[in-house]
């Protein structure tokens, strides 16, 4: 099965060694990982802007891929990138598996507050506000619950895991995530 691997690790310096040793670990498991920066099974038209390639070639790897892993660990902020989520939503409404993982394990709403600083506070009812009174989500989830929702509902896993050095290169949980992808395959 091809898999594709959702993730900021396209921004990295070295994109292409985090994305050569994902696809050794879904090789290891029966696997075929297909990175962002591969070439698209089609070659967009010439004639779009070069933003308009990227995101036609990512949407080509999508749906050539049966299952969807996506690195979900805060990016830029207490949330996983958005093009990310872009991604896994899109698998998710293709009705393919998609699993996801995050190497902060803080919940969202112990992120976020501490994203907010002060800026984070107490309201009467004992939930918590940012400072223009917008709500925090507090379920004890990893991410926004329509990220969490996505995932469980599709049947697939979203592992957590703090890592302990670089945390774009840490890819405990992502073989976590392969392995189950795997059985579940298998099963």
């Amino acid at each position: 099965m091809r898999v594709y691997l959702a993730g900021p690790e396209v921004f990295l310096p070295g994109a292409l060694e985090v994305a050569a040793a994902k696809k050794r670990i879904c090789a290891a498991h029966g696997l075929e990982g297909v990175f962002p920066l591969d070439a698209p099974p089609q070659v967009p038209p010439a004639e779009c802007p070069y933003w308009m390639r990227i995101y036609l070639g990512n949407e080509a790897h999508i749906r050539s891929c049966g299952a969807l892993i996506a690195n979900l660990t805060p990016f830029r902020g207490p949330s996983a990138d958005v093009g990310t989520v872009f991604e896994l939503g899109f698998m998710r409404a293709l009705g393919r598996p998609v699993m996801g993982y995050s190497n902060a394990a803080a919940d969202f709403l112990d992120r976020t507050r501490g994203f907010l600083g002060a800026a984070a506070r107490r309201r009467a009812d004992g939930g918590w506000e940012d400072a223009e009174a917008m709500g925090l989500e507090d379920f004890g989830l990893a991410d926004n619950l329509m990220i969490d929702g996505g995932i469980e509902a599709a049947g697939g896993a979203f592992e957590r895991h703090e890592a302990t050095g670089d945390r774009w290169r840490d890819l405990t949980a992502f073989e976590s995530c392969v392995r189950r992808l795997a059985a579940l395959r298998a099963g």
